[in-house]
């Protein structure tokens, strides 16, 4: 069971990489990225926390459609094209399918989430240009510059020479190149100093972008459920419309779920989004306790589990040949 569970994620993390959809949405993602400290500069004087909010919808919106339309490759595509009979006629059961799905599709949006992350954190740092007096943060330039360039040079290189998909390597070489970056930028300042904390990056955003990729986790199962049932297009109203009632989730209980039973059961089985978009702490100077981090955890792990023992018992009887 365990080999054909690994065998299933492997096979879905590496179909997924090597969807065109998966490496236009991460290039998007990051031009919005550099764009962000250029677009928040208008502002008297909210400029940063607007980069913040910018950068964190940003990756929300961008883990969405990642796992809408990789779970819709993954799922979709193979039972409209009966493939998927190849895999269940095999001593394969379909709990151990589905959850081999999850996982491929989930190490994947992983994968791109923290390629999001450290272009919005390398943006964050960076700053927004708010008078003549600010100076560029040259080795987060020199970084973001040696991670595009180095990413195109190794996917061409690997694909000229063994063929390899050109999008997938680029992308699996820019997680490393950033992974790289990221770990040498904490220790530089933007005078290109050595020192322990010196350019070190914001607690705030790394808590911020872990909370959305649990809420990310969330949207990755629903995707599975969905699209083991509907099509891309229906999989993506369906996701998009509870990302969207998960996020007043709060607002519905505070003014409606003392009052009315249908509030109670709306908050009671949509996801509640709201507790990981944590947009009110960038506006009120808060922060974000590793408690609450611990409580988005283990809301995202409940809320999945619950997630795709749903999915599983709807693909059960899913006709398929």
């Amino acid at each position: 069971m365990f080999t054909a569970l690994y065998s299933i994620a492997k096979n879905t993390f590496v179909e997924t990489l090597r969807q065109p959809i998966f490496a236009v949405i991460i290039v998007i993602a990051i031009l919005l990225f550099i764009l962000a400290p250029s677009l928040s500069m208008y502002t008297l004087d909210e400029d940063v926390k607007l980069l913040r909010e910018l950068g964190l919808s940003t990756l929300f919106l961008a883990g969405l459609f990642i796992a809408v339309f990789s779970a819709t490759g993954a799922i979709t595509e193979e039972i409209e094209s009966k493939t998927i009979t190849t895999v269940l006629s095999k001593p394969v059961a379909r709990p151990v399918f589905v959850i081999g799905k999850f996982l491929g599709i989930s190490s994947a949006v992983c994968l791109a989430h923290f390629i999001g992350t450290a272009a919005y954190m390398m943006a964050a740092r960076h700053g927004v240009m708010s008078t003549a007096s600010d100076t560029l943060d040259m080795p987060v330039i020199v970084a973001a510059i040696a991670i595009i360039l180095g990413s195109l040079l190794v996917s061409a290189i690997v694909n000229y020479s063994y063929d390899w998909s050109f999008s997938a390597s680029a992308i699996v070489t820019g997680a490393i190149l950033s992974a790289i970056a990221l770990s040498l930028l904490t220790f530089v300042n933007k005078e290109w100093k050595i020192g322990a904390g010196e350019g070190q990056f914001s607690r705030f955003d790394i808590y911020a972008s872990l909370l959305l990729l649990f809420g990310t986790l969330i949207l990755v199962a629903l995707a599975v459920l969905f699209s083991s049932r509907c099509n891309m297009v229906l999989t993506l109203v369906f996701c998009i419309s509870v990302f969207m009632l998960g996020l007043i989730s709060d607002w519905v209980a505070s003014q409606y779920a003392g009052q009315y039973l249908w509030a109670k059961i709306y908050t009671a089985l949509l996801p509640n989004m709201q507790i990981f978009w944590i947009s009110d702490a960038i506006y009120e100077k808060g922060t974000v306790p590793f408690s609450y981090l611990i409580k988005g955890l283990s809301y995202s792990v409940c809320y999945t589990v619950g997630i795709l023992a749903l999915s599983i018992a709807c693909f059960q009887r899913r006709q398929v040949g």
